[in-house]
């Protein structure tokens, strides 16, 4: 099995668990946040959506400084679920795309990401990919269970059953 081959496994996984989580975003809460230093529900929702293009960038492209971007940073502005679904397919079909077509070779090149002359991270782009990608969006749509929470409405089960839903494995 090819390290593509192992990445797709989780990326599909993690990609459905985000795609049920944001089939649950309340609209017309855009602007709604549980803290002064939180991420507006809109904004997270929309930045779950698109992580995955990030991701396709560090499978695709050779370095990233954040200071001078070579990409369009996706917009990050909530408008109906359908869009942020649609959002979500669209990137994480880039994403997959970009996987698919990497070799072990490539994944195993280091991949630098910078702002300017401060160097973030250069490891190989298969952690890189991981770390930045995977966790970042595990991360974020963790979040995103709990601002639901936080509004009454019913959270999913992703790695287990959550209070509100059995888990079927």
């Amino acid at each position: 099995m090819t390290i593509a081959e192992i990445l797709l496994q989780d990326f599909d996984n993690e990609i459905s668990n985000t795609r049920r989580t944001l089939e649950r975003v309340p609209e017309g809460k855009n602007n709604w946040k549980c803290h002064d230093k939180s991420m507006v529900l809109g904004k997270l929702a929309m930045h779950c959506a698109t992580l995955p293009l990030f991701g396709s960038y560090i499978i695709l492209d050779d370095e990233m400084d954040i200071a001078a971007p070579k990409r369009p940073h996706a917009p990050l502005e909530f408008t109906t679920r359908a869009n942020a679904l649609q959002q979500l397919d669209e990137s994480a079909a880039a994403c997959r795309n970009a996987i698919a077509a990497c070799s072990d070779e490539n994944l195993a090149k280091l991949w630098k990401f910078s702002y300017g002359e401060h160097v973030i991270s250069n490891n190989p782009r298969s952690l890189t990919f991981r770390q930045m990608c995977f966790n970042h969006l595990i991360h974020h749509t963790a979040q995103l269970g709990v601002y639901l929470r936080l509004n009454d409405i019913p959270v999913p089960a992703l790695y287990g059953p959550s209070a509100d839903e059995q888990w079927s494995a």
